[in-house]
């Protein structure tokens, strides 16, 4: 297990409810309820897609390499009903390689795990991993964002506010969250950021925290290459959670898959 997101697991949730524009949830309910179940959701985090899809009465799969993560997806468990609890299994495990010795006819890797594989041996052996526990008819999903290559280069060093919410801790904080990208390796396609978190009462910061993490970014053909690599085969892709073509438009690069025949 890895200690990965220790920072940014205490902030996670209160994060990702105040993001503006984050509209993967129903894509991904849709496919669960779409699907025989149970469902796989690789790099589960805290539940914030898990738990929906549990919801709907749906047998659902979680794993997650990073203890602090996991440990609020328990907390959060703790607060559900019985019914729901009682669905949902955790697992801890990489991604790269985690074996559970059963198959699934939907595994989902939503909100770009896949981007926290930085080198082509990972990229391929996480890949290898969701596509071990497909069942014969079993659909892959995921999605990784579509890289905006004129800004990757830009505000290097410079720090970035993104959102703010009230502390968890005290209703009467708020946090507020900052991007500050550190460097751009464009051979390997990864660039290095740290997040800043920074808790104000009354206008003044009473205290910080920061985390240092790095993300891959793909192009298309990349992937497509990462695909034939794994035994994978398209089944469809979109550009957008509102399934619109994968094309110059497209914000997003989200794939079902199956394994080739």
């Amino acid at each position: 297990m890895h200690d990965s997101y220790q920072v940014t697991a205490k902030y996670y949730d209160g994060a990702y409810a105040a993001k503006q524009g984050l509209v993967d949830l129903p894509f991904y309910l849709e496919l669960a309820e779409k699907s025989p179940g149970p469902v796989l959701e690789i790099a589960c985090g805290t539940g914030r897609v898990l738990l929906p899809i549990a919801r709907k009465g749906l047998e659902i799969h979680g794993v997650d390499n990073s203890r602090p993560m996991l440990e609020i997806l328990n907390k959060n468990l703790q607060k559900e009903s019985a019914e729901v609890r009682g669905k949902v299994t955790l697992h801890e495990g990489d991604m790269r390689g985690f074996r559970l010795g059963r198959k699934f006819p939907l595994v989902i890797i939503p909100f770009r795990p896949m981007q926290h594989m930085h080198t082509v041996d990972d990229q391929i052996r996480a890949l290898k991993t969701a596509a071990m526990h497909l069942t014969d008819d079993g659909i892959l999903a995921f999605d990784v964002f579509y890289p905006k290559f004129e800004l990757i280069n830009t505000k290097i060093g410079e720090e970035v506010p993104e959102m703010e919410w009230k502390s968890n801790l005290d209703p009467s904080a708020m946090v507020r969250r900052y991007f500050r990208k550190d460097s751009v390796d464009k051979i390997n396609q990864v660039f290095s950021f740290t997040f800043v978190y920074r808790t104000f009462k009354d206008n003044k910061v009473i205290a910080e925290e920061t985390e240092a993490l790095q993300l891959s970014f793909y192009t298309y053909p990349h992937l497509r290459a990462l695909f034939l690599l794994a035994g994978l085969e398209i089944v469809e892709e979109y550009g957008s959670f509102a399934k619109t073509p994968m094309d110059n438009g497209a914000e997003e690069m989200i794939f079902l898959l199956r394994n080739a025949g």
